[in-house]
């Protein structure tokens, strides 16, 4: 079992930065790939970036050289899973998500806001 607890995001202007921060406690040694995605109004659930528990990463195009994404391992039986997401644009307004992945099963996080307006 896994628990996913995200934090971070808010209202920041155009071309601004924004930090995003996902926890996963329980069996994270289970955990397999790291991931953000979001959702935006009216739209379905995108993928936005991916790290695998061997360090491999992997971006959706329309954030590739913007977005960085990162995870730690941590003694305290929890990993993280870091966005750093710069050069926002309006279009990145949505709600993140992120996601944990032990073998077929998914957990979730509750969703962060990022709002990106002038």
């Amino acid at each position: 079992q896994v628990q996913v607890v995200e934090s971070g995001g808010g209202l920041v202007q155009p071309g601004g930065s924004l930090g995003l921060s996902c926890v996963a406690s329980g069996s994270i040694f289970s955990i397999s790939t790291m991931g953000w995605y979001r959702q935006a109004p009216g739209k379905q659930r995108e993928l936005v970036a991916t790290v695998s528990s061997g360090g491999s990463t992997n971006y959706a195009d329309s954030v590739k050289g913007r977005f960085t994404i990162s995870t730690i391992s941590r003694e305290n039986a929890k990993k993280t899973a870091n966005l750093q997401m710069n050069s926002l644009k309006p279009e990145d307004t949505a709600v993140y998500y992120c996601k944990a992945r032990v073998l077929t099963l998914d957990y979730w996080g509750q969703g962060s806001q990022v709002t990106v307006s002038s």
